[in-house]
């Protein structure tokens, strides 16, 4: 009977050290399967950016071959087809892995820069000669890859990052 108390104490210590130990692995197993998930998502909005500016690119291309931009390597239309179809099949997948593991507000920034894509594509499939309406497109696309990745940003919790606006050194005439 001397000893019950004593017993006692050990139980409620055995106990209370248990269940320190599984909130702990509880604490650690969500933060693990936090982390896991994060980095999906970054994988995630990677892809997707990389294929959307994938068809950016080929369109700056075409744009060029048609007098609309000062892209230094022009592409016709014809040529850039193939590259332009598979650009779109590529687009496919990783937007719907992107619906389906991307945060409500990265899915509709996407949208806004995916739309303002197909809105180039079409007006180069017009075969128009017009720089001004394409450099207005140019921006509205830049505005829009902007947005995607602040919200990418945000749903990550990572600080700002840059605009990837370069400014390209104007071109000089050949010196004397």
């Amino acid at each position: 009977m001397s000893q019950l108390p004593a017993l006692i104490g050990v139980v409620i210590g055995a106990m209370g050290s248990y269940v320190a130990v599984m909130r702990g692995e509880r604490v650690r197993f969500r933060r693990e399967r936090e982390s896991r998930w994060e980095e999906r998502r970054l994988a995630v909005y990677t892809e997707y950016a990389r294929v959307l500016k994938q068809t950016v690119t080929l369109t700056y291309r075409i744009a060029a071959h048609q007098g609309n931009d000062p892209h230094p390597h022009p592409l016709s239309a014809t040529d850039a087809e193939p590259h332009l179809a598979e650009a779109a099949d590529a687009r496919d997948p990783a937007g719907e892995a992107l619906l389906l593991l991307g945060a409500v507000p990265v899915v509709a920034k996407a949208r806004v820069w995916v739309v303002v894509v197909i809105e180039m594509e079409r007006f180069l499939r017009t075969g128009a000669h017009d720089p001004e309406a394409w450099a207005e497109l140019l921006v509205r696309q830049r505005i829009a890859r902007e947005g995607y990745y602040a919200a990418v940003r945000d749903d990550l919790g990572l600080p700002p990052g840059h605009s990837g606006r370069w400014e390209l050194p104007s071109r000089r005439p050949p010196a004397a």
